[in-house]
């Protein structure tokens, strides 16, 4: 937690730091987004593996990009016994909240013939973005995973970038098998959401992209989601 003595001087850091973060000063950041989704888009995993040494500052190749299940193990290993129940009993209880919201198919047949109804079905493979560093909240994996587990989603990837040593957060990792994940795959910034949204070698595409993350993340979801409607061979993309 940060803690902030206010007085004149902090205020005034603080409202410029709000400032700055107005949509009107994002130009600067925009162009670099944009080389990053188009460089994915076309280069695929060696365009992936090369912002994230160069972003992440580790060496990433197919045979490491996605988590292992030795690796989920030892992050349990890690943690807190108690974190771990914490974890579980909260994930039931986001499961019971997320159950009441359900929508049902339905079908009605008319004495003139005429039958109204509406299916419900959950699209086929969810991608979810998780923070890592300082950012990395085991509750981010467990809200944006379980709603789509509910729903019925049978595939969900989550994308988040890796430490140093190419190792992810255990709490993330742990949060994650807890919340149903299938796939973990171990790139961040914009560069995952280009991946998940077009897909490469290694990362598969996606249907749907939640999860939050910094400028970077949140500039690229918008100029992805146009390329996927301008170019229906690359998919469509939903996001929120």
């Amino acid at each position: 937690m940060k803690i902030i003595d206010l007085n004149e001087k902090t205020k005034a850091e603080l409202l410029d730091n709000l400032l700055r973060r107005s949509p009107a000063n994002y130009t600067e950041y925009e162009n670099t987004v944009a080389e990053i989704i188009r460089n994915v888009r076309e280069g695929k995993d060696k365009a992936l593996f090369e912002y994230t040494e160069k972003f992440d500052h580790t060496k990433m190749d197919a045979a490491h990009i996605r988590v292992q299940p030795q690796e989920i193990l030892a992050a349990y290993d890690s943690l807190d016994p108690e974190l771990i129940r914490v974890m579980k009993k909260s994930a039931e209880n986001i499961r019971i909240f997320h159950e009441k919201q359900k929508r049902n198919s339905w079908i009605e047949t008319k004495d003139d013939g005429s039958i109204l109804g509406q299916r419900i079905i959950p699209i086929e493979i969810s991608g979810v973005y998780v923070p890592g560093g300082k950012a990395a909240y085991p509750s981010s994996v467990l809200m944006n995973v379980i709603p789509a587990k509910v729903a019925g989603v049978r595939r969900i990837i989550m994308t988040t970038p890796p430490q140093k040593d190419g190792s992810i957060n255990p709490g993330t990792l742990a949060a994650a098998d807890i919340a149903g994940v299938t796939e973990i795959y171990k790139v961040g910034g914009a560069q995952a959401i280009a991946a998940m949204a077009f897909g490469t070698e290694s990362v598969p595409k996606v249907d749907k992209i939640t999860g939050p993350g910094n400028i970077f993340v949140a500039l690229a979801k918008k100029p992805v989601l146009v390329m996927s409607v301008l170019i229906p061979l690359q998919g469509r993309v939903k996001f929120w």
